[in-house]
Formats: structure tokens, C-alpha cells, sequence
């Protein structure tokens, strides 16, 4: 579980295919350097976890395809989002995902994120790296960058084979199921969790 909220919390703050050519890797290794620099140096800074979270909600929104991913976590049911729905939703979701994760920041003192490799798949470029926390084994989380949305930005991270974004999707469905579908009771329980 440690490992999987590392790399939420570092995927989390930065989360989508790419046009045809225009994305390269070393911009996509340029992405992943910045948001493990930024997670980094909020982890250093000493501040208080409230701050801490406020600091980690905005790398997500910075360097995250954060309609991407909050409308993937959503699935089918995105659809059936009013404008004014989806504006709350996205909104809910950005604050669930920098609570969820960013809670867990002090873990990860004095661990570091090491890139390896990108390579190119279909239309996105799979950013490797290892990380290393103090205590642990190092272990694989992998970027995926694209830059579909108009800006280079990651939809998603995956932590020794488990996807950030599959892993929401499923929890956040789950939500939705034991509320009955009721996508204002989803949004409206967003705002607390997390």
C-alpha cells in the first residue's frame, strides 16, 4: 500500500494520449522530471500536511490531465454529467484525489524518483522510473504522458502494475454503486472523502 500511494501521490499530482508526432520522449522525461522535482520539494519543505495538500493539489493541476482522468475514474457515467455537474465533479475529484494522497507525504522523506527509460506506445510515450523510499525495496512506476489534451501532461501512473487511474475508476465506481447511481450524492460525498 505504501508503494501504491507513493506513486498516487506523485501521479496524482502531475495525470493522456498524444497527437501524431508533436509530444517527443525527452519532453516527456522533461514532464515527469518536473512533478517529481515539485513533489519533492514540497516533501522538503517542512510545512504542515494542510499546506502540504493545498501545495500537492496544484502540481495535479499543473502538470495532470486532470478532465482526463476524472472523467476516466467517472467511466460511462461521465456522461450523463450536466455542465454544471461535471464542473462540481472535476472540482470534488481534484480535492478527493489531493486529500487521498497528499495525506501521505511524510512517508516519503528522503525517497527519490529515478527515470530509466521512455519509450513510445501508440499514441503516448511510457515514462519508466524507479523509486526508492527510505526502508523499502526500490520498486517500478511508469508515467504515461500525452499531450492530447492540447499541453504535455500525464493521464496516469502505474505502481508495479497497478494503473492510479484503474485503480479510482474502481473506487470511485463503487462509490457511485452505493449511492445509487445519484451523481450529485458521488459529488457532494467527493467533497468530504479522501
Amino acid at each position: 500500500m505504501k508503494r501504491r500511494s507513493f506513486l498516487a501521490a506523485v501521479a496524482a499530482t502531475a495525470l493522456v494520449p498524444m497527437h501524431a508526432l508533436a509530444l517527443t520522449s525527452s519532453q516527456a522525461e522533461v514532464l515527469v522530471g518536473k512533478v517529481v522535482n515539485d513533489i519533492n520539494a514540497v516533501i522538503k519543505s517542512g510545512k504542515g500536511l494542510p499546506s502540504m495538500i493545498k501545495d500537492f493539489e496544484r502540481i495535479f493541476l499543473r502538470y495532470g490531465d486532470v478532465q482526463i482522468i476524472a472523467r476516466s475514474a467517472l467511466g460511462a457515467d461521465a456522461r450523463r454529467l450536466t455542465k454544471s455537474q461535471q464542473k462540481a465533479y472535476v472540482s470534488a475529484f481534484t480535492g478527493y484525489i489531493s486529500r487521498k494522497y497528499g495525506k501521505r507525504f511524510n512517508e516519503f522523506v528522503g525517497g527519490r524518483v529515478e527515470v530509466d527509460s521512455t519509450r513510445k506506445v501508440k499514441s503516448f510515450y511510457e515514462v519508466r522510473g524507479t523509486a526508492y523510499l527510505k526502508g523499502e525495496s526500490p520498486f517500478e512506476l511508469n508515467f504515461l504522458v500525452s499531450d492530447k489534451s492540447g499541453k504535455n501532461l500525464f493521464f496516469d501512473m502505474v505502481i508495479e502494475g497497478i494503473s492510479l487511474r484503474l485503480t479510482e475508476k474502481s473506487e470511485i465506481g463503487a462509490m457511485l454503486d452505493k449511492r445509487k447511481g445519484n451523481l450529485d450524492a458521488l459529488i457532494a460525498d467527493l467533497k468530504k472523502a479522501g
